[in-house]
């Protein structure tokens, strides 16, 4: 039998703190997008995480109007590829398919459209863009034949602790088709999702202030010695 290879680790003093995807992440399959394989996914906007941190790509998506600037900010930090939101509930339309060619030309790997994203828009954006589209899931009553018919590349469940069920429901009809889903809070939930049929993992960091106030703590401790 082969030995494990060892795999060796360089850091530097400055960056040696970042924020790590669970290890078991690693089991799911992955995804290739212009052949690169994606298998951790981090959910987060904060350029300063997306700058520190060891995940294959960005889900860079938030609950506001998609902005030009927010995704340009992004864009300069990270240094893997950014699967960009571009609207699809109130920005529908032509705006979506703008803000998509957009996130094209600054170099976005795909265009994230939100669940209520109806047929059309999605065709809109189709025609105008040539990286994939992701849509999201948030539930097992989502119209995904329609979604992938109009020019859905890959499919985003997020249901909450509903996930892994509608990730294998999903399964039973495209046995083949590109999923990436939520992990969920431990690593018992991310296996799950992963054995549902989960190609790639989404996974959603400590946010900036939980993260400084473990530094702060440390800092604490390390004055409460004296040095």
């Amino acid at each position: 039998m082969l030995e494990k290879k060892y795999i060796p680790s360089v850091m530097s003093d400055l960056r040696h703190e970042i924020v790590e995807v669970p290890a078991n992440i690693k089991h799911c399959s992955g995804i290739k997008v212009y052949g690169r394989r994606i298998k951790s996914v981090i959910f987060t906007t904060d350029v300063s995480i997306i700058a520190n941190n060891n995940a294959d790509a960005v889900l860079a998506v938030y609950p506001f109007t998609p902005n030009p600037a927010i995704l340009k900010s992004i864009m300069q930090v990270a240094s893997v590829p950014v699967f960009a939101g571009v609207g699809g509930g109130l920005t529908t339309g032509d705006r979506s398919a703008n803000m998509s060619l957009f996130a094209e030309s600054e170099g976005a790997f795909a265009a994230v459209v939100n669940a209520p994203t109806d047929v059309q828009t999605i065709r809109t954006i189709n025609k105008m863009i040539d990286i994939p589209i992701i849509y999201t899931v948030v539930s097992d009553k989502a119209d995904i034949a329609s979604r992938i018919e109009a020019g859905v590349d890959i499919l985003n469940v997020s249901g909450g602790s509903q996930t892994a069920a509608i990730v294998a429901d999903i399964r039973k009809s495209y046995p083949y088709f590109p999923i990436m889903a939520t992990g969920g809070p431990s690593l018992e939930s991310v296996e799950e999702t992963i054995a549902a049929g989960a190609n790639a993992i989404t996974f959603t960091p400590p946010s900036n202030a939980e993260l400084f106030k473990i530094k702060m703590d440390k800092y604490r401790r390390t004055e409460e010695k004296g040095y």
